[in-house]
């Protein structure tokens, strides 16, 4: 009984051939070598493919819905929102008033967005104050201040801020004044508004939540049905990620 050079081109054993006995070393040694490779290429592929499976799906989902549900927290300020509660999407926006991208988004992306979306009722949008400095914040309050809780309002004095972030950077305190009276806020209510701590203390709280457990560390950040997308988007690269979420 020799030892066959090679296994047989159909890929298994030819019943008329007798395989060897352990007299045949390197036969056997090739075809524990040969098993080998096949196991380990079998093992490669089931990794591969363990991430198209229903089961890491199954956890993609499970871990957005847990981000969606931790978004969608009560906040220590109280949400400004647009758009019916019940709309199938939410998307949540963390923004800096000093933000250059955040106020190219409101110009150029929002308009759109309420347009076609919001004022739909497809999308519910919520904007939370994310400030990267202190005159950020100072926009922020005055915001707060000039809407008393009335969303129309705020998503109003927010446009105004964006639009004039130029000058809100060079000349903050000017600035605020100027929107404030834009915004039908007495000129005296400013410095109140500007010093109230509890609100400040507010405002840190819900950045620091975002910070530490949503892990926000930039703006614009949003937060779609829970997934996590940074950066600035264009209406397209929004829109993109929205219609699927409507299909469902």
């Amino acid at each position: 009984m020799t030892c066959p050079d090679a296994i047989p081109p159909s890929g298994g054993i030819d019943s008329n051939v007798t395989l060897p006995g352990p007299s045949c070393p390197d036969f056997s040694s090739r075809l524990w070598s040969i098993s080998l490779t096949i196991i380990r290429h079998a093992f490669a592929l089931a990794l591969s493919l363990a991430a198209c499976t229903p089961l890491a799906l199954i956890g993609d989902a499970r871990a957005q819905n847990a981000t969606a549900a931790l978004v969608a927290k009560p906040m220590a300020l109280p949400d400004m929102a647009l758009g019916s509660a019940k709309a199938p999407v939410t998307v949540t926006e963390y923004a800096s008033m000093s933000c250059p991208h955040c106020a190219a988004f409101e110009e150029n992306v929002f308009p759109m967005l309420r347009s076609k979306y919001i004022d739909t009722g497809k999308v519910r949008f919520v904007f939370r104050e994310f400030p990267l400095d202190i005159k950020a914040a100072a926009a922020s309050m005055l915001a707060r201040c000039i809407a008393n809780g009335d969303a129309e309002k705020y998503f109003d004095t927010i446009q105004r801020l964006f639009k004039q972030q130029d000058q809100l950077m060079i000349q903050t305190t000017d600035t605020l004044k100027l929107v404030s009276k834009q915004s039908g806020m007495d000129e005296q209510a400013v410095e109140p508004c500007l010093k109230d701590q509890a609100r400040l203390d507010e405002l840190s709280a819900d950045q620091n939540f975002a910070f530490k457990t949503l892990k926000v560390n930039a703006t614009p950040t949003f937060f779609i049905n829970g997934e996590m997308v940074k950066g600035a988007m264009s209406f397209e690269e929004l829109e993109a990620k929205l219609k699927p979420l409507l299909k469902r």
